[in-house]
């Protein structure tokens, strides 16, 4: 079935995936006329699956009745600290069943839920809580111990609310466990409802941080319809790649997803997370990634999807002990967020029988705009899938304002209801980014006559290794803060299973002296660890200029070529 008699079946009047136009922030827009209106009607809803598992973390199974109970117990003790709509509640630690227990208390009273990076160092932690004015913050013990130097710079922090802390919180922060309980204990919580504010689809939900290529990150502020929307995007790519397949789209059904992107990722909580609990799936956790621990997990728990980067499945394919696990119950294996190769497209399919999944977003699109999915990606390795069917893209030209020609190169723009509302208290960043309900993604892209579309390139000057997006001036500027550096550069090396690493070309000041290990081991001090450079290479020269002052990076990768052939 062509992409367009897809479309039609699946949004007729009447169907699961019809539409409708609403204004949003003043711009008509096509919405999903079936999406849930908020996150606090989602919570509440998702108590309907029961005794169904939700979150697994090692021996804590937690049902989605137990979840709903501890929901409202949090979000009971968020109104007694006196949190309100508007109030920012930063949430900063790992995969843990509390996460989506914060996340869902905190967003049902109108607050505004800010994950951080939990990557992140105390510095850049520190920076979150400030930008985003957060009055309340849950975190992790391992982030707590992080922040603690931070907190005396922090007088907005009203309530710091610490989760399986080791030891003593330190005066005026309070342990989660006081107010909920361990997960053990949620099943047996008191019986009430989940306290809530009269909320609408396009009031404020969420700040996602996204970094810039000028200064600091930038807070996308989400809304509810935002996130609620991703749950029929994904269920509409499906439907609509078991018709173009020539069969009738299956009925949702739950499934048991191993989620190792962290929670703090738009991908892993509006693109999984929200689909998960529409349709009564589970989601396990994993303290951090480990190829055996998770072909254990998949053999245990019967996993039926995982993914999140391409480095993931490289992972599980190539470990010398894979045949000693039964990966049988693994039907899909999703990822998006770095560059991947053909090649693994036609491995997972040909090694595991299971389908492939990609597709296209970013942090200010809230996840999934597009869509590439089993057949198609295996015909086109190299797409991001076309868009869902309330979503637009257009390729603008070098002018900033005329489309060009199908097949053409140039910048991305994309619109509909997934759109974030703007950069959170940035008016001038948000003017610049966000026009008549287009967002200018930054990158180089074609579409072809069918609406797929392939990115062909960033214009933004970023590196993304395993999914993570790694700012060039930002480690630029770490190592300018070296006193033996007066020029550098990163760019970004092919790597198989990573998409991409991180590398330096540095130009060192006259009589001074730096070694490589010296300077990721100062860039390590200053950023979280994924962003230093790999390898850095010396040059006598600054470093080649275009006529505009702006460093040729190009030129710069052959300095690299015994690493990248290597790497590939």
């Amino acid at each position: 079935m062509s992409m367009d008699a897809a479309r039609t079946a699946l949004t007729a009047p009447g169907a699961k995936f019809e539409m409708e136009t609403v204004a949003i922030r003043g711009v008509p827009t096509r919405v999903w006329k079936n999406a849930p209106p908020s996150l606090a009607w989602l919570a509440t809803a998702a108590r309907a699956h029961g005794d169904r598992l939700f979150t697994i973390l090692d021996d804590e199974r937690v049902t989605y009745e137990a979840n709903y109970r501890a929901t409202a117990a949090f979000a009971e003790h968020l109104l007694s600290l006196d949190v309100r709509r508007g109030d920012r509640v930063a949430l900063a630690m790992r995969n843990l069943p509390e996460w989506p227990v914060i996340f869902f208390a905190a967003a049902s009273l109108g607050a505004i839920v800010v994950p951080l990076n939990a990557w992140w160092t105390g510095a850049e932690l520190e920076y979150g809580l400030s930008d985003s004015g957060a009055s309340v913050l849950v975190v992790d013990d391992e982030r707590h111990t992080r922040l603690a130097p931070h907190y005396p710079a922090l007088p907005g922090l009203r309530h710091i609310i610490v989760s399986r802390a080791s030891t003593a919180v330190g005066e005026g922060a309070l342990r989660l466990e006081d107010s909920i309980g361990t997960p053990h204990d949620w099943a047996r919580l008191p019986d009430r409802a989940i306290p809530t504010a009269a909320i609408a689809p396009d009031d404020p939900a969420t700040i996602f941080y996204t970094s810039g290529t000028t200064g600091a990150p930038k807070g996308a502020l989400g809304t509810h319809r935002n996130l609620m929307t991703n749950i029929l995007s994904s269920g509409y790519a499906s439907a609509r790649a078991a018709l173009r397949r020539g069969v009738v789209p299956p009925e949702p059904t739950p499934r048991t997803a191993l989620t190792v992107i962290p929670l703090f990722h738009v991908t892993a909580c509006s693109s999984a997370m929200m689909g998960t609990i529409a349709t009564g799936g589970s989601m396990v956790f994993m303290r951090r990634w480990d190829t055996v621990r998770a072909m254990e997990l998949i053999e245990r728990e019967k996993v039926n999807v995982t993914g999140g980067v391409p480095t993931i499945a490289w992972q599980l394919l190539e470990h010398p002990d894979r045949a000693n696990y039964d990966l049988s119950s693994l039907d899909s294996i999703a990822y998006g967020g770095a560059p991947s190769a053909p090649e693994l497209v036609r491995r997972i399919h040909a090694e595991f029988g299971a389908l492939p999944t990609n597709g296209w977003g970013m942090t200010e699109t809230m996840a999934t705009v597009t869509s590439n999915v089993a057949e198609d990606y295996l015909n086109r390795p190299s797409s991001a899938g076309a868009a869902v069917a309330v979503a637009d893209l257009k390729i603008v030209g070098e002018d900033g304002v005329g489309e060009v020609p199908p097949g053409d190169i140039g910048e991305l723009w994309a619109r509909g209801p997934m759109i974030v509302a703007g950069y959170w208290n940035k008016p001038e960043a948000t003017a610049a980014t966000f026009i008549d309900g287009w967002v200018r993604t930054g990158d180089l892209a074609t579409i072809d006559d069918e609406g797929f579309c392939t990115i062909v390139d960033r214009a933004k000057d970023i590196v993304i290794r395993g999914g993570e997006n790694i700012y060039s001036i930002e480690v630029e500027n770490a190592l300018y803060a070296h006193p033996a550096v007066t020029d550098c550069a990163l760019i970004g090396l092919a790597h198989r299973t990573l998409g991409e690493e991180p590398a330096a070309v540095v130009h060192l000041a006259p009589g001074e002296h730096a070694t490589e290990s010296e300077l990721q081991a100062w860039v390590r001090e200053r950023l979280a660890g994924f962003k230093v450079p790999v390898a850095i290479r010396f040059v006598e020269a600054t470093l080649p200029r275009n006529a505009n002052g702006k460093i040729l990076k190009k030129d710069l990768k052959a300095l690299f070529d015994q690493r990248v052939g290597v790497a590939a």
